[in-house]
């Protein structure tokens, strides 16, 4: 398994960042090939300390690093990672990696 982890700073507006998060970007995303799995945080993003900086997290998951890579050249990927300059204001961190259960 491996897993694409998109981390989503605080957004300017937060009522706009979700209705258009839901409506548009989370379909969006649901159609690139090889996706087997997507959640996202429900409520505060904390960390140890407090306030971790982020919004909202997002884990999708594949079936290894080179699916991720291939979905990300698709035209479903490419359309999906354009998407983001509409909505995500405050900024996103991308991070991916194969991952397995211990």
């Amino acid at each position: 398994m491996a897993k694409l982890v998109a981390m989503y700073k605080h957004p300017k507006d937060t009522a706009a960042f979700d209705a258009y998060y839901m409506s548009k970007h989370l379909p969006l995303a649901k159609t690139v090939p090889g996706l087997r799995g997507y959640d996202i945080s429900t409520g505060p993003v904390a960390a140890p300390g407090g306030d971790s900086g982020y919004y909202l997290i997002a884990t999708l998951h594949f079936d290894s690093l080179a699916v991720i890579e291939a979905a990300l050249g698709s035209p479903e990927g490419q359309a999906t990672a354009g998407d983001l300059a509409n909505f995500a204001d405050g900024g996103v961190e991308i991070v991916m990696f194969d991952a397995k259960d211990v």
